[in-house]
């Protein structure tokens, strides 16, 4: 009797735990957490301890973490890197084609909702911003963002059927980034949140400006 009420207590757990709905991660260094990023090889902003120049020490002080947290979600994988770009066009021109936005997107497991938070680095590095283009796109094209992140959505589209994608748009960013990525998302259907009023720290987000984008994605997504 007590083995078969322990597998009928197993079950129910296997079946609570196969209705919590997870979230993967697809982003930049605004994302990452030494420790918390698959493949652990990817650059890291934000570490364990405070460095001095942010006051973000600890992973449940990340906006993703708090998220998922406090809106009933589990964690399936957070593909972030610092200083990713959306397309192949990075820093001083060099070429972030193994770091891109595009490069990782097939690496983000079997989620039910997709957080895409990318832009800013295409934004400080002065990317082209190139011409709106929806076909025939190749390698060519993914040193503008435009047709790079054309590429993309429909890409992790196909690639993820019936799984959300919710694209984040930071704030402070160029008028070009922010107005081609809302054009963008709505060509492909794809739900964007704009943040605003974020507190940061050398740039990136303080314990302040986590709990905001927290907060915004949980009320926009509600909503």
């Amino acid at each position: 009797m007590k083995k078969i009420l322990l597998a009928i207590a197993c079950l129910a757990a296997t079946a609570a735990g196969a209705q919590t709905k997870s979230v993967s991660i697809l982003g930049d260094s605004y994302s990452t957490f030494d420790g918390y990023i698959t493949p652990a090889t990817n650059e890291m902003w934000y570490y364990q301890g405070n460095r001095g120049n942010n006051d973000v020490e600890d992973v449940t002080q990340t906006w993703w973490w708090q998220f998922i947290k406090n809106n009933g979600y589990r964690l399936c994988v957070n593909n972030s890197w610092s200083g990713a770009t959306i397309g192949y066009y990075g820093y001083d021109g060099n070429d972030y084609s193994m770091r891109s936005f595009i490069t990782r997107s097939d690496n983000l497991g079997c989620p039910d909702l997709i957080f895409i938070f990318g832009g800013t680095n295409d934004s400080w590095a002065g990317a082209p911003i190139g011409e709106y283009k929806f076909e025939n796109l190749r390698r060519d094209d993914f040193f503008s963002y435009r047709p790079a992140l054309a590429y993309l959505l429909d890409h992790m589209q196909k690639r993820y059927p019936n799984v959300e994608l919710v694209f984040l748009i930071n704030s402070e960013l160029s008028k070009d980034i922010t107005e081609s990525t809302q054009k963008i998302c709505d060509h492909y259907g794809v739900k964007w949140i704009l943040l605003h009023d974020i507190d940061k720290q050398s740039g990136h987000p303080s314990q302040k400006g986590m709990k905001a984008i927290a907060e915004q994605i949980a009320e926009k997504l509600k909503n």
